[in-house]
Formats: C-alpha cells, structure tokens, sequence
C-alpha cells in the first residue's frame, strides 16, 4: 500500500471517527432534552445511532454495545426512571 493511501484511509477514519462522536452528542443531547420523547422512541434514537455507527465501521457492533450502550442506557434509567 502507497503512503499516500495509507494516509487518505487514515484520514477518512479520522473523519468518520469525528462524525460519529458528533452523532452520538446529537443523540444524547435530543434524549436528554426532549421532554415530549417517549422511552421507546429513546431507544429507537439508539438503534438509530448503532446502524449509523455500525455501517461506518462495519463489524464493530460489539465495539458500540462495550462503549456507547452503557452511557445510554444510564441516560435512560435517569431520564425516564427505568432500568
């Protein structure tokens, strides 16, 4: 591999990396404010944002159940009083 395509894949990885951390703010932020949102509509945000995440880095499914899922799901027992 060139090292110029090793740099532009690095450099798309940073740029996904940015976006998702952007999307998952967004997500949080949207559940954590939006007081008319329901806690399966809450959810559907989640599964949202997995299937985003998942199809910019395909196969980490699990990475996003180890790192994001606990942070949400906290959001939601505090936010809607459930486990």
């Amino acid at each position: 591999m060139a090292q110029d395509e090793l740099a532009a894949k690095i450099q798309e990885e940073n740029r996904n990396i940015h976006r998702l951390r952007f999307l998952v703010n967004l997500t949080y932020a949207t559940i954590a404010q939006d007081y008319s949102m329901t806690l399966d509509q809450a959810w559907e945000h989640v599964r949202a944002l997995k299937g985003t995440a998942v199809a910019m880095f395909p196969g980490k499914d699990e990475t996003f159940d180890l790192i994001y899922l606990p942070r949400f799901s906290r959001l939601l027992a505090e936010r809607f009083r459930a486990n």
